[in-house]
């Protein structure tokens, strides 16, 4: 009788354990999901500003000097341009100075 009093004894302190376990690796679980959504939508935003900057600092160039800037290098030293070029990649392709240049930023690979 006592080997079943201890074995009925023991599975009442695991099971709580269990529980507990249990309980802590699902919030971990929505925690870590959470970050994971964060750092997207972090990534997102942060292409999205780099892109408007650069559509600023194009348009801002046509209405001081009358044409599109020629480059992106010369956004950067001429207009103040900063973008993490680790992080994104800018493409851009300009057809003549007074059409606007396609733009495209991407995050980099």
């Amino acid at each position: 009788m006592d080997k079943s009093r201890d074995q009925s004894s023991l599975i009442g302190k695991i099971v709580p354990f269990l529980g507990l376990v249990i309980v802590f690796l699902a919030v971990l679980f929505f925690v870590l999901t959470g970050f994971q959504e964060a750092r997207i939508a972090s990534d997102a935003e942060g292409l999205r500003i780099a892109e408007n900057s650069i559509r600023r600092a194009v348009i801002n160039s046509f209405a001081s000097e009358g044409k599109f800037p020629p480059s992106f290098e010369y956004l950067k030293e001429h207009y103040g341009i900063h973008i993490d070029e680790h992080k994104f990649v800018v493409h851009y392709h300009i057809f003549a100075s007074n059409i606007m240049p396609d733009i495209v930023v991407r995050q980099a690979d």
